[in-house]
């Protein structure tokens, strides 16, 4: 059976909850491996839209705005705008980084409400959920905390485990008390009126939908197909009063919303059609990316959500008019860090204070230094660890060393020896024309991990590209043979600067800024493409650049990392200043 082509791409990101500042393990699950992809998309000259932004409803936001005395209102505004700055400063490159409290979001959530209810797949019941006979009000999920059933973590919310990721009813949670300021009292349990998603229905369509996709990560398909063997009708409204309203002629629906977990992932398509009208001016703009089976749909998350993305809102989207289902749904594991004192890994946790925010990052290293060590330890199969030791060992010994460094003297003996331009390329001997016939082979298979949603592989391709190239240089020893043979040093430089031209546009994907600095040395432009796509400039790479060609005087791509300087912001971060 022939492989499906697609007209165009839609890639989405998780949406992060506007309740806090976006961290590395965010960074290293769900943005990064989607901006790579992006980019490398955009860099071939394919039509490809990135959509994100905040997922700005729920519980998270409404209890750190109690806790804070403020307003939800205040809570997302202050998160949204800095988590969009940092995304924007790491170089996660959305066409629309948009906001779940838009109207049109509520507009597009109450369209898929009332389409599934009206074709039978929501229905009515009650459930038991915990009341506050103190404050006289039901208690949605994270207002209530207690000792899971399932490990006894003694921390854990009304309906999950945050320790050991159970997900239980609410009256399986032993001895609850309310976890909202104002109310240490001991909630109880009271029926409450809700609407249910009717997955069940979906459960045969579900799974022939999984069944179609065995190229999948192992982890993705191993949740999902847990999920549809044991599917239930899933609440979709919550007793809060931040939130999408629930259309519908009910009173009981007033004090109620449609829960977080419904509205999030249709923000995707919310934030489309923000796109559309921004960019397009057009209302119908956004209908091809999510109704036109040419579209091809990626979605790239961390592990905790798949059940709602390859499961849940695939539902959801079957149960509309014509929308595309996502052909890949790409979940990384979780990004630990790594003690210091202890020698051992440890799950990320604000409480315990050793969290490092993208924010905090930022000021003390380039985006492109974080970009590559979060690609190069991506926790893709199993779960990574972020460890200072790890990042200046590696940051140093692979980027710099051996790609930076090969890129630096290439160049810096070229632009002294011969003027300023590529050399000619004389008489190309067997050595020299193997390196050159390497680089077409080399980026395909760069390009080939890419494609396979296979980033640390992709990155120690380039890498080895990289190493490949200093093997030639030291064997072929211009530095010796300028002052004998300018014109056998002029073949080897001829050949190092096709690698160094190779290396820019592979290198583009994962640390754009060095690879635009690049570019300008070399006096070549990198399309990027966008939705309406563009020239191929990722083959481009296989170009060779002409004799004469000039070039500009190498700077420092990458500049190393200082020892004790690390061994500072680690300490920094050991003390939790680095949240």
């Amino acid at each position: 059976m022939p492989e499906k082509t697609f007209e165009r791409t839609l890639v989405t990101s998780a949406l992060p909850y506007a309740n806090g500042y976006i961290h590395l393990g965010h960074i290293a699950g769900a943005y990064l491996p989607a901006d790579i992809f992006v980019r490398y998309k955009r860099q071939k000259g394919e039509k490809v839209l990135y959509v994100g932004g905040s997922d700005e409803h729920g519980v998270p936001v409404t209890l750190t705005a109690l806790r804070e005395g403020i307003t939800p209102k205040e809570v997302i505004d202050r998160y949204h705008t800095a988590n969009a700055e940092a995304f924007k400063r790491l170089g996660i490159s959305y066409d629309i980084y948009g906001r779940t409290s838009w109207p049109l979001h509520a507009d597009t959530t109450q369209a898929f409400f009332t389409r599934l209810n009206d074709t039978g797949y929501i229905h009515e019941d009650e459930m038991e959920l915990w009341y506050s006979e103190h404050l006289e009000r039901f208690l949605p999920d994270r207002y209530v905390s207690g000792t899971c059933p399932k490990c006894g973590y003694t921390g854990a919310n009304g309906d999950e485990c945050e320790s050991c990721g159970a997900q239980y009813s609410p009256h399986d949670l032993v001895s609850p008390r309310a976890n909202i300021p104002g109310d240490d009292s001991s909630p109880v349990l009271r029926k409450s009126k809700h609407w249910f998603l009717d997955l069940p229905k979906f459960k045969d369509r579900l799974k022939a939908y999984l069944d179609s996709h065995p190229e999948w990560r192992a982890n993705v398909r191993g949740i999902a197909y847990g999920w549809v063997e044991d599917l239930r009708s899933r609440c979709i409204t919550r007793d809060t009063d931040w939130g999408v309203t629930i259309p519908l002629d009910d009173p009981e629906a007033e004090g109620k919303r449609i829960y977080v977990w419904f509205d999030a992932p249709i923000g995707y398509v919310t934030n489309t059609r923000q796109w559309g009208l921004d960019v397009k001016g057009d209302d119908a703009a956004w209908e091809p990316w999510w109704k036109d089976e040419a579209t091809r749909l990626i979605h790239f998350i961390g592990k905790d959500n798949v059940p709602f993305h390859a499961i849940i809102f695939p539902a959801v989207l079957a149960g509309q008019d014509g929308f595309v289902l996502a052909d890949n749904v790409v979940g990384n594991e979780y990004l630990n860090i790594f003690n210091r004192k202890t020698g051992k890994e440890e799950k990320g946790s604000k409480s315990k204070g050793n969290m490092i925010s993208v924010k905090w990052m930022l000021e003390h290293f380039a985006p492109d230094i974080i970009r590559y060590y979060l690609c190069a330890n991506a926790p893709e199969s199993r779960d990574a660890a972020f460890d200072w030791d790890d990042l200046l060992k590696r940051y140093n010994g692979e980027i710099c060393d051996v790609v930076g460094n090969f890129i630096h003297r290439s160049l810096t003996m070229t632009v002294k020896n011969f003027d300023g331009q590529v050399p000619e390329a004389g008489n190309l001997d067997e050595e020299d024309r193997a390196l050159l016939d390497y680089l077409p082979t080399q980026i395909d298979a760069i390009g080939g991990a890419l494609e396979d949603f296979r980033f640390r592989l992709a990155l120690e391709r380039v890498i080895d590209l990289g190493r490949r190239a200093n093997v030639y240089f030291d064997a072929r020893q211009p530095w010796v043979t300028r002052k004998t043979d300018l014109a056998r040093t002029g073949s080897t430089l001829y050949a190092c600067c096709q690698v160094v031209h190779a290396l820019c546009h592979v290198l583009a994907p994962f640390t754009p800024d060095a690879a635009r600095t690049l570019s300008a040395i070399l006096g070549i432009h990198l399309p990027e493409g966008g939705p309406d796509g563009g020239v191929d400039g990722w083959n481009a790479g296989k170009n060779l650049l002409s004799p004469g060609a000039p070039l500009r005087k190498p700077t420092v791509l990458f500049p190393k990392l200082d020892k004790d300087r690390i061994a500072e912001l680690a300490e920094a971060h050991q003390r939790g200043e680095a949240f």
